[in-house]
């Protein structure tokens, strides 16, 4: 009885001691530290390819350096260093069945200089009629490595905006170009000339790495984003100059960013991990993912065990304090270890509530989903209500630092034990991805 008695005090002054430790680690003063220089004004919205996005990257560089984290895969320091092609269409002249097609009724995808096309070239003619669905269709077209001319419906004239506002940007570009022409149906005969500007131009994602003890060739991920929009723009209906033109990006997705490097403080000062710990910050996932497009070819999916993204957690969600949400619940069991390992606590994760929204492909966990990675998303965003969700006023007088905090120390909880190599999640089935 007198060792029983003394054992479960050995386990209540560990478990005290845990609680203290962690919340030396993770607490609201520390969260608003990390956010005040995340989502400062002089960061300028931490748009890819701006001085800004270089001084969010060193900040973060420098976290990882005081914590102690090692460089990914023996690099001389912590930026993963990838380059874009970013194309700009200078000069454009499409004539379909001998008429001039206006500019405003087209978009063109080509990392070509010059561009002369017939139909007598190799040209595909692909139609996107008005019983389509246009997502599906579009983005087929888009990723084609064919030549393509691409008419579409009229009654989808609608998405011309926003596919013309598309960053003409690739790692890999092809030597393809894709045309789409809104509100032409037949093309017997056509010619497509275009003269592109083409620029290399160097982005990086900041990793960082805490080697596992006994099994350091299974990883398990912290990722977030540390891009945003930048200073206004037209697409974002805020001209440049207005007197707060500047897209903070306190939420999204500073927010992540700071959970990345609190969890990496966290974990180094337990040292216990027997999986290594990876922690990443992606660039350019407001562009379209290249960040983690990029992370994800440097190692064997098969050798990621799990990833946990996180991304806009700084205000409640619509269960209040102490909830959050993972999207693509159902795709592999992730979801669920974390509730086991938050069972009996005052803090839960629900499955998403807003599927109509497609969350789990909208973030840089999709990449690593479509390889088979349990690869899902942590958010606390109300995204069918998020009033400053890509806009001027997500600053950081809208979050809620007490909360954040403790959303951070549920993830390092619920994601003890597969750290600790005790669980290990079912992988994403990839073909019953879209």
């Amino acid at each position: 009885m007198k060792k029983t008695i003394v054992s479960i005090l050995s386990l209540f002054t560990i478990f005290i001691a845990h609680a203290q430790s962690i919340d030396q680690i993770i607490n609201a003063t520390e969260v608003k530290r990390i956010e005040e220089v995340l989502a400062a004004d002089d960061m300028q919205g931490r748009r890819a390819f701006t001085a800004g996005i270089d001084k969010a990257s060193a900040f973060i560089e420098a976290e990882f350096k005081q914590t102690g984290l090692q460089p990914f895969n023996g690099a001389a320091n912590y930026r993963q260093e990838f380059f874009m092609h970013h194309a700009t269409t200078v000069s454009s002249k499409i004539i379909i069945d001998g008429k001039i097609i206006p500019d405003s009724v087209t978009a063109s995808f080509s990392y070509q200089p010059t561009v002369a096309l017939t139909e007598k070239s190799d040209v595909e003619i692909v139609k996107i009629s008005a019983t389509d669905k246009f997502g599906p269709k579009f983005f087929q077209c888009y990723q084609s490595k064919k030549n393509l001319l691409v008419l579409v419906d009229s009654s989808f004239k609608i998405r011309l905006q926003n596919i013309q506002q598309i960053n003409k940007m690739a790692a890999d570009p092809g030597t393809n170009t894709v045309v789409f022409v809104f509100g032409i149906t037949e093309a017997a005969t056509f010619s497509i000339g275009l003269t592109n500007t083409i620029e290399k131009k160097p982005l990086n994602n900041v990793v960082g790495v805490l080697p596992g003890k006994s099994k350091p060739g299974e990883y398990v991920v912290f990722s977030a984003h540390y891009d945003h929009l930048g200073v206004g723009s037209p697409a974002e209906g805020v001209p440049h100059g207005d007197k707060d033109s500047i897209f903070n990006g306190a939420n999204d997705d500073a927010a992540g960013t700071t959970a990345v490097i609190m969890l990496a403080r966290y974990f180094k000062k337990l040292n216990n991990n027997e999986r290594t710990i990876i922690f990443t910050t992606f660039v350019a996932e407001e562009l379209g993912g290249f960040g983690s497009q990029y992370f994800s070819k440097q190692l064997l999916p098969e050798k990621v065990i799990a990833l946990f993204n996180i991304e806009m957690i700084g205000t409640e969600s619509k269960w209040g304090t102490n909830s959050a949400y993972i999207t693509g619940f159902e795709k592999s069991d992730m979801g669920k270890i974390m509730q086991k390992n938050l069972k009996g606590s005052a803090f839960s994760f629900h499955a998403d509530p807003y599927p109509e929204q497609q969350l789990f492909y909208r973030s840089d966990n999709a990449t690593l989903a479509r390889l088979g990675v349990p690869a899902h998303t942590l958010s606390t965003s109300k995204m069918d209500n998020e009033p400053n969700y890509h806009t001027a006023s997500d600053e950081i007088g809208t979050l809620d630092m007490v909360n954040m905090a403790a959303i951070i120390k549920a993830i390092a909880i619920s994601s003890s034990s597969i750290i600790n190599g005790k669980d290990t999640p079912s992988r994403v089935d990839t073909n019953q991805l879209k």
